[in-house]
């Protein structure tokens, strides 16, 4: 039985501090474990991104920078950050807002899979192999290699269903 379930679904009521403590304790694990240099930019943009649970893009990232830290890094600096955030599976993009959000599950490696509200504008996460799966046999019976999967599925939540 697949389960459709994200692994913090972020309109449940929750510890928001905890929830970017784990991120954060997650992604030195991850680091360390790979051998690669969490950094202090790194590991700002990280926390940045896991602020909310709704998707940001990196001029977002660079604005908070420029405000609130006083930094003047520019646009490529911010894109590396993301990029390396990328690769050790800490964020994934959501390409139809061109945006990063937080993985909800960076120690095991997985595609992206997400619904979206178009509403209030929250990225829930997926947890779904099932998905996988079903992209992997469709794929195979066209001879197609799959190299990569975002599934973005857009729609409102439960809670922006009851405000309409």
């Amino acid at each position: 039985m697949t389960e459709f379930l994200s692994a913090q679904d972020p309109q449940q009521p929750h510890d928001h501090t905890r929830c970017v403590s784990h991120a954060l304790g997650a992604a030195e694990e991850v680091c360390a474990r790979e051998g690669v240099r969490f950094t202090t930019l790194r590991k700002r943009v990280l926390e940045l991104v896991w602020q909310s649970h709704k998707p940001l893009g990196a001029y977002d990232i660079l604005e908070t920078l420029s405000r609130d830290d006083g930094r003047r890094a520019a646009p490529p600096t911010v894109y590396r950050a993301l990029d390396f955030l990328q690769e050790q599976g800490l964020v994934h993009r959501i390409a139809s807002l061109n945006a990063f959000i937080g993985c909800a599950s960076p120690e095991h490696r997985h595609e992206g899979h997400f619904l979206i509200c178009l509403g209030c504008h929250i990225a829930i996460e997926l947890d779904a192999a099932g998905i996988s799966k079903a992209i992997a046999g469709a794929a195979k019976s066209h001879g197609f290699a799959v190299q990569g999967e975002t599934v973005e599925i857009s729609g409102l939540c439960s809670q922006c269903r009851e405000a309409a």
